[in-house]
């Protein structure tokens, strides 16, 4: 989990008053169909002994753009790798409860991380191409699982799907670490969706972006979720505001002489900002803490 924050206020009250933070109205042409992703619950994580994450139970659907915002060491991102088995890799990691994607259980015996994370893309915090060509840094998965057919067009496709394509064409030989911080994190969009996966986990996607560059993936959001789900986390709530549909708010219980990330939580994300039923969320997204 992230750095741990101080404690918080746990009672429960309506909010009085609509919170002054701007959010997205749904769309008549919102691709969103109401077909769930991804189903989780009652789910825990624990990293050996140490329950990290307790009691979560939400459901993530298809074509929208859902936000995980809370303080930091709440869990959000621990709960966002585990969706597509990232966190396997971690010492003592272990996942109780149900976490199904498309009603499979991601966690049986006998299922593939490996196809888990094709399937299930992810771009992190901080950009992070490959020190290859901006043509490389595309094709190099692609060419990984033996997609090598049409290859000048899959990378051409998912640069355009990426909105870098533009400004890449006429340099496609030469290093990406050449490009700037919001066009290496595009390009590592454009990375993950050359194999077409069906979900993209965004973890703090724009935290190292300045704000050209964070509008710039932010509409991009816009324009991938017609294509796929997309999870994002965030410490922006601003950022969740602008760009998701439904939101997600963690934070931590901090009884028992432990620190356990919880959801507290989750809505459409206009009712969330606006009129929480958790007075948690409200002193959160009022700015009395975190």
């Amino acid at each position: 989990m992230d750095e741990s924050p101080a404690e918080v206020d746990v009672t429960m009250s309506q909010v009085a008053a609509p919170l002054a933070i701007e959010v997205q109205e749904a769309s008549e042409n919102d691709a969103a169909t109401g077909e769930v992703v991804f189903d989780l619950h009652d789910v825990n994580v624990y990293y050996g002994q140490a329950l990290a994450v307790a009691g979560v139970s939400l459901e993530i659907y298809k074509n929208h753009i859902t936000a995980m915002i809370g303080p930091s060491g709440c869990g959000k991102s621990t709960i966002v790798r585990s969706l597509n088995r990232m966190n396997d890799s971690v010492s003592g990691f272990r996942l109780t409860g149900e976490c199904t994607y498309h009603g499979n259980d991601l966690y049986a015996s006998g299922v593939d991380p490996v196809e888990v994370r094709r399937r299930i893309g992810m771009v992190f915090q901080r950009p992070n191409p490959f020190p290859k060509s901006i043509y490389d840094n595309i094709a190099w998965a692609p060419r990984i699982l033996g997609l090598k057919e049409n290859l000048d067009e899959r990378v051409e496709k998912a640069l355009r799907g990426a909105a870098i394509w533009d400004e890449v064409k006429d340099r496609l030989k030469t290093s990406a670490l050449g490009l700037s911080g919001g066009q290496q994190q595009r390009l590592c969009i454009a990375r993950s969706i050359a194999i077409e996966p069906d979900v993209l986990l965004l973890d703090e996607p724009c935290s190292s972006l300045d704000p050209i560059s964070t509008a710039s993936v932010e509409d991009l959001m816009q324009e991938l979720k017609r294509d796929y789900t997309i999870v994002i986390v965030t410490h922006n709530m601003q950022q969740a505001a602008r760009v998701a549909e439904r939101t997600a708010f963690f934070s931590l219980d901090v009884s028992e002489g432990r620190r356990t990330g919880i959801l507290v939580e989750y809505d459409e994300t206009s009712k969330l900002f606006t009129r929480p039923t958790d007075k948690r969320t409200e002193d959160y997204v009022t700015g009395r803490f975190g």
